[in-house]
């Protein structure tokens, strides 16, 4: 067991328990001219006006638990600052509606989720008759369309450069090195 405080703790009106007796009462003073006041007992249960706190409604109570504190950036958190949620134990109704709202929202996510897989195997089809049309154009080569340059269908990646596009690549880079230069000059600091 701890030792209890030497000074211990008081409240606004100056009341602060015991540590012989563990009651609480306001300790005894010394007044201007020297004499001593004596420890006032404190009768349990007992709150002086100082000391009653202004009522705060639940709703009021939780903002203020979710108030930022002075000076805190707004969308910033903390990494390690997880607040924690002001639940209580949910009742038998509210669990009741907290099932139905999960099954809902689990409907609806599977709705989504087959829609979407729908239009991935519209598209997939729809490549692969691309690609077989092709390929029946092309007269049966054996060369796979995917990753070839052609006129039909330019894939730029795979087109071999030219003298002119690449001088066309050199000054669009050299123009936009002056630019991001022009821009750090404006930047620096003097």
């Amino acid at each position: 067991m701890s030792k209890p405080a030497i000074i211990p703790d008081t409240t606004t009106a100056g009341i602060a328990l015991d540590p012989r007796t563990l009651e609480r009462v306001i300790p005894e003073s010394r007044r201007p001219d020297g004499s001593v006041r004596k420890q006032i007992k404190i009768r349990p249960g007992f709150t002086p006006q100082e000391d009653v706190r202004r009522f705060r409604s639940t709703r009021q109570a939780e903002m203020d638990a979710r108030a930022l504190p002075k000076g805190h950036v707004v969308g910033w958190a903390p990494p390690s600052a997880a607040a924690p949620a002001l639940k209580g134990p949910l009742s038998k109704n509210a669990k009741k509606h907290e099932k139905k709202k999960e099954k809902k929202k689990e409907k609806r996510d599977e709705a989504v989720r087959e829609s979407w897989e729908d239009e991935d195997e519209d598209e997939v089809k729809e490549k692969e008759k691309a690609g077989a049309a092709r390929q029946e154009d092309a007269g049966g080569e054996a060369e796979d369309a995917k990753g070839a340059h052609s006129p039909e269908a330019p894939n730029w990646a795979a087109a071999p450069e030219t003298k002119e596009s690449a001088a066309v690549r050199q000054k669009a880079q050299s123009a936009q090195a002056e630019d991001l230069s022009a821009e750090l000059a404006k930047l620096e600091v003097r």
